[in-house]
C-alpha cells in the first residue's frame, strides 16, 4: 500500500466528524433507548474518558483504512458518491453483519443492533463522504 497517497487532512476531518456524529447519536438521540437495550444500570456506570478516546482512535483508523481502500477502488480519484457507496457497502458487508452476529450470541435484542447499526452506518457514510468530497491525495508539501 502506498501511504503517500493518503490525504491526511481528509482522514483527520473524517475521524472528527464521525466522532462528533457518535456524540450526538448516543448523547442526544439514543442515550435512553441504548441504556435500555444494553441492560446497563446507569447508577453503576462510572464516568470515564476511556471510551471516548478509544472511539476516536478507532474512527481515525477506520478513516485511514477507508482512505486506502477508497483510493484503490476508485483509481485514486474518489468522489462524494463513491465515498457514500463505499461507506454503505462496507457497513452492510462487514460492520452490520458482524454486529448482528455478535449481538445474537450475546443475547441482546434487535433494538441494540439497530441503534448501534445506525451509529456505524452514519459513521461510515460520513467517513466515505468526507474522503470522497476531499477527492484524491493532498498536493505534495
Amino acid at each position: 500500500m502506498d501511504f503517500s497517497t493518503i490525504n491526511w487532512l481528509a482522514v483527520v476531518v473524517a475521524a472528527v466528524a464521525a466522532w462528533l456524529f457518535g456524540a450526538v447519536w448516543y448523547g442526544a438521540l439514543m442515550s435512553k433507548p441504548w441504556i435500555k437495550a444494553t441492560k446497563l444500570d446507569p447508577a453503576k456506570m462510572a464516568p470515564s474518558m476511556g471510551p471516548y478516546v478509544v472511539s476516536f482512535v478507532c474512527e481515525f483508523i477506520m478513516a485511514l483504512v477507508a482512505s486506502l481502500l477508497l483510493g484503490a477502488l476508485t483509481g485514486g480519484e474518489p468522489s462524494l458518491v463513491a465515498g457514500l457507496v463505499f461507506g454503505f457497502v462496507f457497513w452492510l458487508g462487514f460492520v452490520f453483519t458482524t454486529m448482528a452476529t455478535n449481538h445474537r450470541y450475546e443475547g441482546f435484542g434487535w433494538d441494540l443492533t439497530l441503534i448501534d447499526g445506525g451509529h456505524w452506518l452514519g459513521v461510515l457514510l460520513i467517513i466515505g463522504a468526507v474522503l470522497g468530497w476531499f477527492g484524491g491525495p493532498a498536493a505534495p508539501v
